[in-house]
């Protein structure tokens, strides 16, 4: 009879010893959580959050860099709108222009090249990957001291040269200078250096795409390689493809170094001139920190609209809607 009281009073007894140490072990779990994304989260909020939250208090005021900040109200945003002519004839349809040509056009090109890469061998795609990833790591002194002597001025600019002598110019053409081809030239040379990290992780989603899938593809009757990446090959890398706008469109709006570097801030004619140009000339070059905060924020406001709907049209969609995958979680619980 002992061991009968005893057997059945064992279970009883253990039942919350384990619930407690499932509890513990929780908790010590979210406490090295905490811990492992502690230094992200310290860095994050120094250079990214604080300095967000800071140009928003300060866009709506009128700060030179030197005297207290004065309170202003929308008086910044209003003369955005309806008294900086610079910023409505030049600057936003430049912005628009190029992230459109240099953001969709390098995403598609990444994609491209990525995918013709990924049919190549290995030791001969790590070859090409590495000469198309390279533009976008060179320095901007490197960049400019290149693009400049291609589109130098005189008779010893490489392209004045070339066109001379295959005839079509006969006099050389001031490239950097004429305000016709300022913006062209920006957009080839963004165009040039856009192969960056999303193009990185194209390829990585390419290369993970399981094999058999290909395979059944085959006997379904898929029959060449277009097919496989219209039907396979995209609709496997959504995430990648994703990480890979967000970072283009991201990568095309903050481009302003190309124009400061080529040509000066301003632009001859404000004919290449960029927001993030317009932001370092107000807050740099003029001391209205006020005003170039204002901007920054109407470009961050741009850049999460252009990537909301990124994420609106390349976030696969749950077929269940919420409330099935709520009613999911509920039965696992």
């Amino acid at each position: 009879m002992e061991t009968q009281v005893n057997t059945a009073a064992g279970p009883q007894e253990t039942k919350p010893v384990r619930k407690k140490k499932n509890k513990i072990s929780r908790r010590e779990n979210n406490w090295r959580g905490w811990l492992f994304i502690g230094p992200y989260a310290i860095i994050f909020s120094i250079f990214i959050l604080i300095p967000v939250i800071l140009a928003a208090i300060l866009s709506f005021t009128n700060f030179n860099a030197i005297q207290f900040p004065k309170f202003v109200g929308f008086l910044n945003y209003i003369t955005i709108l309806t008294n900086d002519a610079e910023f409505m004839k030049y600057v936003l349809p430049n912005t628009v222009i190029y992230a459109v040509i240099v953001g969709i056009g390098g995403y598609v090109l990444s994609f491209i090249l990525a995918w013709a890469l990924c049919n190549l061998t290995k030791p001969v795609r790590t070859v090409f990957a590495l000469i198309l990833y390279s533009p976008s790591m060179t320095t901007g002194v490197a960049m400019t001291v290149l693009w400049k002597v291609i589109f130098s001025g005189d008779q010893t600019g490489l392209l004045n040269s070339w066109l001379m002598e295959l005839g079509i110019i006969t006099e050389p053409v001031l490239w950097l200078t004429d305000t016709r081809f300022l913006l062209p030239i920006v957009i080839i040379i963004g165009l040039w250096s856009s192969m960056g990290i999303g193009f990185l992780s194209m390829i990585a989603g390419i290369l993970n795409t399981d094999a058999s899938l290909y395979e059944a593809a085959s006997i379904d009757g898929i029959t060449n390689r277009f097919q496989e990446m219209i039907y396979i090959t995209i609709p496997q890398m959504k995430p990648q493809m994703l990480f890979a706008a967000v970072m283009a469109i991201v990568g095309a709006f903050q481009n302003g170094m190309i124009t400061s570097m080529l040509v000066g801030n301003p632009s001859p004619g404000y004919a290449s001139q960029l927001l993030v140009n317009h932001i370092e000339d107000y807050g740099f070059l003029r001391y209205e920190m006020g005003y170039a905060a204002a901007i920054s924020v109407v470009l961050l406001l741009i850049v999460q609209l252009f990537s909301k709907g990124a994420n609106v049209l390349l976030t696969e969609k749950d077929p269940y809607g919420k409330k099935g995958v709520d009613k999911d979680e509920g039965q696992e619980d």
